[in-house]
């Protein structure tokens, strides 16, 4: 709990551009995977699928969609979030908004882990975007708790 409260209220600083770039790159891919897969649900379409065989089955399962809202597009809005946090903080340089951007990609790894659980043991079946939406969840997940570690203000005495 303490490294959790350290984390909320520890400034940042000299975070490198590049980094960021690097995370927002990542944040763009995750957005352009959940953006396609919510464009072909609205379509009523189901995208090819010739890597895991299994996408019909998992985007058309009763988890591949929350009160009525596509988990894609729901992806979609995180990546997006993530995205704006970003393009913020390189505009603003305040560390408050990327701290809180990086925060919250503990909340897109979370929800990986569930959905990947629900392809594994509940679905028995897997999407490749889906997959690939965890992948880039859990990288933007690490690159966070680097950043967050790494370029942490030392603690002052």
């Amino acid at each position: 709990m303490h490294h959790l409260k350290q984390l909320w209220t520890r400034r940042l600083h000299q975070v490198p551009v590049s980094l960021i770039i690097v995370v927002l790159a990542v944040a763009i891919i995750g957005f352009a995977d959940a953006g396609y897969l919510s464009i072909e649900h609205f379509k009523d379409v189901i995208p090819p699928c010739s890597i895991t065989g299994g996408c019909e089955k998992v985007l058309t399962s009763q988890f591949a969609v929350i009160l009525g809202i596509p988990v894609s597009l729901l992806g979609a809005a995180y990546y997006f979030s993530i995205c704006c946090g970003l393009f913020a903080f390189l505009e603003s340089r305040n560390h408050e908004v990327l701290r809180v951007t990086l925060l919250l990609t503990v909340l897109g790894f979370l929800a990986s882990l569930w959905f990947v659980f629900l392809q594994a043991f509940v679905i028995h079946s897997y999407c490749a975007y889906c997959l690939g939406s965890a992948a880039t969840s859990t990288v933007l997940f690490i690159l966070a708790a680097v950043i967050l570690g790494r370029y942490k203000e030392p603690a002052s005495i």
